[in-house]
């Protein structure tokens, strides 16, 4: 027959066995602090640990410290005799004085008759042998109960010291997350911190702890509240690497009783150093709270110096990003929330009346269509007549940005915004242009897709990238499950704010981010897919980031595509209105040179010719741009306006355009009016 313990003495054995090394490990505690006490040991420990961390600094300055300690000892040992004898006089004449005191009372009430002259003195006897059994008491009952207290305080002081065994650590840790209908959170303390990270399995870093003389507290800063979780500064000691205790997040994460996500390392400024963000258990799955753009309240949108509201970082403190003359890339894979996270985004920069948007919705299930009667182009579908259509817009984009480009010097313009979401579709697209030669045979032209020069798509994104950004030319791409073909190095390079959803591998998270984010900390890819909706690791573009930090982790707010609507047509209300088209005009709208001459005329009676050349070009740099004097006599002699002489110099009068301008507009009625019914 085989005899096997019950659960509950089980259970009873480990928590007397535990409290018991508990209780031990408080007595040696304070055995080890009356010996340094005695021994300047807290000065050798710091002595141990600087020597450890290769700190020659404050090695220096604790060797200092200990020479004086020991100097002062002397002094005071030199001084001991003087100061018994001081002791001595001291007590001596307090008591001579009391005596003298209740002589002088005791004559008082004698000689008043209040009483006979040993009347005190019996008081006095009274009142020393109450003081005397009370001592008595005292003594009996500390006798009897001091085991308990000696106890208690050693409890006490094994909970502090937090050099208890690993296996009580590890006991404490099991009861703190165990099964159970509220468990508790395991607290973070400085001993937990550096017992976690001894065990990590990373050699040198173990044993340059064992090696300090205060158990590795004297690489920890302060451990400071950050929002759902704690944040502090480790400074691993000399011949250990930020590297190997990044590797290890899972080992240090279970070490802290928390799983892998609820521990984010980053990487600060300071050299052989790592950030811990360590989040309450269960914390980072609770949402947080609504957008303040669906709160009702009025939005306050400033494209220059505002900043659009995202969401919150790891310490619940709320994100605004700067979106002003930025491009922006956001990636992950599908279904984690990007296409919400660029349109919230979209959404704040709506309030902002004079940006225009253009965009195009590669997989047309209705994500973007509140944005109708907001942007001057909404594209909605993902075949590749649809993908044709957004490359045109994203070229448009790029004729745009070159006649800024060339307009004069100060000339202020409204932020254009090209949106193209899903947009691997689009590098992807195999589709060709087509064309029909002098022989009439049938050619193929450029891809529309693709990630080389010969793309259409590529290439407009490309200079948009180089240049658009100074003239409010700007491209936001969404896109899913990067790889080299549908994310092109050079395009996503372009990009100043690059953020990621959850991605599958650490070759994905650094398309998405680039290396120094990566190499910094960020890790998108350790983001749980479904169960990290909406969290996105950027590379900082647009946000301050913390001295030393190259990324920062937000968790953005959800605004689902009802709130979305109502959002949008808050800001449809003070737009009044734009009319949104399907798609980009399959051909350049005829322009009438006669009406921009009128236009750049404005109300000046003449302007010289070379002016009028000046202006046009400035206007219209495409049209315009090659034009000579003779190209602009030519048409004013058509039209008749022709240009005149003013002072010397050949001028454009601004009645004479008028005039043939209102001269066609009456034969064009005319032509119409004879027209039959």
């Amino acid at each position: 027959m085989v005899v096997r313990p019950s659960p509950g003495a089980k259970k009873a054995a480990l928590v007397l066995a535990t409290h018991g090394a508990i209780v031990i490990t408080g007595w040696h505690s304070y055995l080890v602090r009356t010996l340094g006490g005695l021994n300047d040991g807290v000065i050798r420990e710091q002595i141990r640990a600087a020597k450890a961390l290769g700190n020659d600094e404050r090695l220096a300055f604790w060797l200092d410290k200990r020479r004086e300690a020991k100097r002062e000892r002397r002094d005071r040992l030199k001084e001991l005799p003087l100061l018994a004898l001081r002791i001595a006089a001291f007590t001596g004449m307090t008591a001579a004085g009391v005596l003298v005191l209740l002589v002088v009372v005791a004559t008082v009430v004698w000689m008043t008759g209040a009483g006979d002259w040993t009347d005190l003195w019996v008081w006095l006897g009274s009142v020393l042998r109450w003081l005397f059994a009370a001592v008595s008491l005292a003594w009996w009952v500390f006798a009897v109960t001091w085991p308990v207290w000696f106890i208690v305080a050693g409890h006490r002081a094994g909970r502090r010291s937090g050099s208890t065994p690993a296996w009580v650590d590890r006991a404490t840790t099991r009861s703190a997350i165990g099964h159970g209908p509220r468990p508790e959170p395991v607290l973070v303390t400085p001993s937990i911190v550096v017992t976690a990270l001894r065990d990590i399995g990373y050699g040198p870093l173990r044993q340059s702890i064992k090696a300090m003389g205060d158990a590795g507290a004297g690489m920890l800063g302060p451990i400071s509240i950050a929002g759902c979780g704690v944040e502090v500064d480790v400074l691993l000691p000399s011949g250990t690497s930020t590297d190997e205790v990044e590797k290890r997040r899972r080992k240090l994460a279970e070490n802290l009783g928390r799983h892998e996500h609820e521990v984010f390392i980053t990487i600060p400024k300071r050299a052989r150093t790592v950030r811990l963000w360590i989040a309450d258990p269960g914390s980072l799955d609770e949402p947080i709270g609504p957008s303040p753009l669906v709160s009702g309240n009025e939005v306050k949108a400033d494209y220059a110096k505002g900043l659009a509201p995202w969401g919150e970082n790891l310490r619940g403190d709320a994100v605004g990003i700067s979106l002003f003359q930025r491009h922006l890339l956001i990636t992950g894979l599908s279904n984690q929330g990007k296409t919400a996270s660029l349109r919230a985004l979209a959404l704040w920069l709506a309030f902002v009346l004079n940006v225009r948007f253009y965009i195009a919705d590669l997989k047309g299930v209705g994500d973007w269509a509140m944005f109708g009667g907001i942007a001057e182009v909404l594209i909605q579908g993902p075949t590749d007549e649809h993908v044709i259509e957004a490359t045109e817009m994203v070229e448009w984009g790029v004729r745009e940005m070159e006649r800024r480009l060339q307009a004069p010097p100060g000339t202020k313009f409204d932020p254009v915004i090209l949106i193209v979401d899903e947009a691997q579709q689009a590098f992807m697209c195999p589709a060709r242009e087509e064309y029909i030669t002098d022989d009439g045979k049938v050619k193929l032209g450029a891809p529309y897709g693709g990630s080389k020069s010969t793309s259409r798509y590529f290439m407009a994104a490309r200079k948009i990238h180089n240049q658009g950004r100074a003239v409010d030319v700007l491209l936001w791409q969404g896109t899913q499950d990067p790889t080299d073909q549908n994310l092109p190095k050079m395009v996503r390079e372009g990009a100043h704010i690059r953020a990621s959803l959850a991605v599958g591998t650490e070759a994905q998270a650094r398309m998405a981010l680039g290396d120094k984010a990566i190499d910094g900390g960020a890790a998108p890819h350790l983001l749980r897919q479904d169960l990290d909706k909406g969290t996105v690791v950027t590379n900082g573009g647009g946000t301050k980031l913390p001295a030393g930090q190259s990324s920062i982790t937000i968790r953005t707010h959800f605004i689902d595509t009802p709130e979305a609507a109502e959002v949008a047509d808050r800001a449809k209300a003070l737009r009044n209105g734009t009319a949104t088209r399907n798609g980009m005009p399959d051909q350049e709208p005829r322009v009438d040179p006669l009406v921009d001459i009128a236009a750049v005329l404005g109300n000046e009676p003449r302007v010289f010719t070379q002016d009028v050349l000046k202006l046009l070009s400035a206007r219209d740099p495409g049209r315009y741009g090659e034009w000579t004097p003779g190209d602009l006599k030519e048409v004013l002699d058509e039209s008749g306006a022709p240009s005149y002489k003013s002072d010397g110099r050949m001028v454009v009068g601004r009645e004479r355009v008028l005039r043939a301008l209102a001269n066609r507009q009456e034969s064009t009625s005319g032509d119409d009016a004879d027209e039959p019914e």
